[in-house]
């Protein structure tokens, strides 16, 4: 008899086990026995040796956004948005060395662009970061008054689990560290967008079987993580492998220097999935745009959704919706009033282009090393 290929259900079975063992302090659910360890270990020496890596600071990109586009509309005397970046080294963005090609900078300009008002940014991202770092993070976030003593963001952006996923933190350890760290932002008054997990399967250098093997940890992470921060009132943008074919079309071009981390467009490609999630958490996304027949429906990746081959939105379990986002890139998962999460997929808008968008004050100077720019931990690159 044919043996049944486990699908979404699976998944979300386990997803609501591991988020289930996060809230009790277990330790979540084993993908490896002994005997895969030895096999397991060769393929990330290999994997390191062919990934290469990076001892570059991400540039520093603080500061005030989209003066120039506020000063053409309402919010030109509006108080600045406050905007900041936690997580690990795709979120600080480690391979890009100008300023406004992180992924910071770029999701306050196109922040800055929506909103007509000016937006602050403010990113205490660490390089090779796993989830045990976020609670440090949020606290250099709160402590004294928040950004700039104006209080707690107004919206976080939080980028984890590659790491954690490479330095084998259970599962359920890592999600119980991101639940923590979004409830305290929620309690400070900020809305919370997640990017989970990326599928690191999709990293060309790795070899089989530990190719197989990353994809099916970091899509069951992601799919945990999904539960949790809906559940604590966030929301999610499922990383998955969004850039995982526009990657393998266009390797040169996406891929940064160290064959892991993004390039310059592939930052920009991942904002432009972030950026409608962002907008909608703030109440300033026009859900409208969302319906098939607006301007611009069909010219992105997910047209086939939005075509009715899948619905542009469905009210699902959370742990389902949850294995749903984490095979299906730059899908969103946000709570509803009743049990359900609802899972949107978006289309994606195109980033303002840099010169539209004024940098207000001086970034600041590179934090050192161990404070928000160097590593202090290796990731797998």
């Amino acid at each position: 008899m044919a043996r049944a290929v486990p699908g979404p259900v699976s998944g979300a079975r386990v997803a609501r086990r591991i988020a289930t063992a996060a809230a009790y302090g277990g330790g979540g659910a084993g993908l490896l026995g002994g005997a895969a360890v030895g096999l397991l270990m060769a393929e990330v020496r290999l994997a390191r040796r062919r990934v290469g890596g990076s001892d570059d600071v991400p540039p520093v990109a603080d500061g005030v956004y989209g003066t120039a586009v506020a000063a053409l509309g309402p919010g030109a005397q509006a108080t600045p948005l406050r905007l900041a970046l936690l997580g690990d080294s795709t979120a600080a963005g480690q391979g890009v060395h100008r300023p406004r090609q992180t992924p910071g900078a770029l999701l306050a300009a196109g922040l800055a662009a929506v909103a007509e008002r000016p937006v602050r940014l403010r990113n205490v991202a660490l390089s090779g970061a796993c989830s045990d770092d976020l609670d440090r993070q949020v606290s250099r976030l709160l402590e004294n008054g928040g950004i700039d003593g104006d209080g707690a963001p107004d919206v976080c952006v939080v980028m984890i689990g590659a790491n954690d996923v490479t330095h084998r933190v259970p599962p359920a350890v890592s999600v119980r560290l991101l639940s923590d760290a979004v409830a305290r932002l929620r309690a400070a008054g900020s809305e919370v967008v997640v990017g989970t997990c990326p599928d690191l399967g999709t990293v060309e250098p790795v070899a089989q079987p530990l190719r197989w093997l990353a994809r099916r940890m970091s899509r069951r992470l992601a799919a945990a993580q999904t539960v949790a921060v809906v559940e604590r009132g966030g929301r999610t943008v499922s990383l998955g492998d969004l850039l995982g074919p526009e990657f393998e079309a266009n390797p040169r071009e996406l891929f940064g220097p160290d064959n892991y981390h993004p390039s310059a467009e592939g930052y920009a490609t991942a904002a432009m999935a972030f950026l409608p999630t962002l907008c909608a958490a703030l109440g300033l996304w026009p859900e409208e745009d969302e319906r098939p027949g607006a301007p611009g429906y069909a010219d992105d990746p997910g047209a086939a959704c939005r075509a009715g081959i899948l619905p542009a939105e469905e009210a699902l379990p959370v742990e389902a919706a949850a294995a749903a986002a984490a095979g299906e890139g730059g899908t969103e998962v946000s709570g509803t009033r009743g049990p359900l999460a609802l899972l949107r997929r978006r289309r994606r808008r195109r980033l303002p282009a840099a010169g539209v968008i004024a940098v207000a004050e001086r970034p600041g100077t590179p934090e050192p090393a161990g404070a928000g720019g160097g590593d202090v931990r290796t990731p797998l690159r």
